[in-house]
């Protein structure tokens, strides 16, 4: 059977229209406004595991690896695993460093340029 683990460069978020429609829950979406310096909670399904120690890229996704260039800057301040109804997910809280609204390239891989 095996461990499921996933290993993510970056933290992928639904749009909020997915909170507003229902279909999701808040923590799953990126915030209407991002603020630089707030702290923001965070849920994704499965077990993953994030980088630490430095700034990863805030993305959106619409799901099936389908994401959009980084929106922001941010760094993980906690990543705890739980199960809930019998299905794993890995919760926490970011910290937004930078935000990017001027289509310029800011992530080389993991390298923030």
């Amino acid at each position: 059977m095996g461990i499921q683990v996933e290993f993510n460069p970056d933290l992928a978020l639904r749009n909020i229209s997915e909170f507003e429609n229902n279909t999701r829950r808040e923590e799953e979406c990126i915030p209407k406004i991002l603020e630089i310096g707030k702290i923001y909670p965070f849920l994704k399904s499965g077990q993953r595991n994030y980088w630490l120690e430095g700034e990863i890229p805030l993305l959106e996704t619409k799901g099936n690896g389908v994401l959009s260039k980084p929106l922001a800057s941010i760094i993980i301040l906690e990543a705890k695993h739980s199960i809930d109804s019998g299905e794993i997910f890995t919760q926490g809280k970011y910290l937004v460093k930078e935000i990017f609204n001027d289509g310029k390239i800011h992530f080389d891989g993991f390298a923030k340029v």
